[in-house]
């Protein structure tokens, strides 16, 4: 079994009045576009990690900003909403930030930069 994820059929109609309309040059398959887009947000990869299944990742990446800045992907979470969401519907976070492991620590080192000075104190 395949680990990948696909929208439905009923989820690509229920998203399709979202779809910014076509000019010019039909779009690349939205069904396999838009999960490839959920399937690296989900798992919190990078573009280029995408599996070959869902098209090129530079695909994906060009779905996803030109997408994000002209508000699509407000308007299907806003419009979707309005249509009365199950109760058990959780809000898609795509926030991924990464740290180093050493960047968790504060205390300061001896010879840090900037070097240690006496602060003055709030009167």
């Amino acid at each position: 079994m395949s680990d990948l994820f696909w929208l439905t059929d009923e989820q690509i109609e229920r998203l399709r009045p979202f779809f910014p309309r076509c000019h010019g040059k039909p779009r690349v398959d939205d069904r396999r576009v838009l999960s490839g887009i959920v399937f690296v947000n989900k798992n919190g990869l990078r573009g280029r990690e995408a599996p070959t299944e869902y098209g090129s990742h530079k695909t994906l990446y060009n779905r996803w900003k030109r997408w994000g800045e002209a508000g699509v992907f407000t308007r299907m979470m806003d419009g979707l909403a309005a249509k009365g969401a199950e109760p058990k519907t959780v809000m898609i976070d795509a926030t991924y930030l990464k740290a180093h492991r050493k960047a968790s620590s504060l205390r300061i080192k001896k010879g840090s930069w900037p070097p240690d000075r006496a602060l003055p104190m709030a009167a």
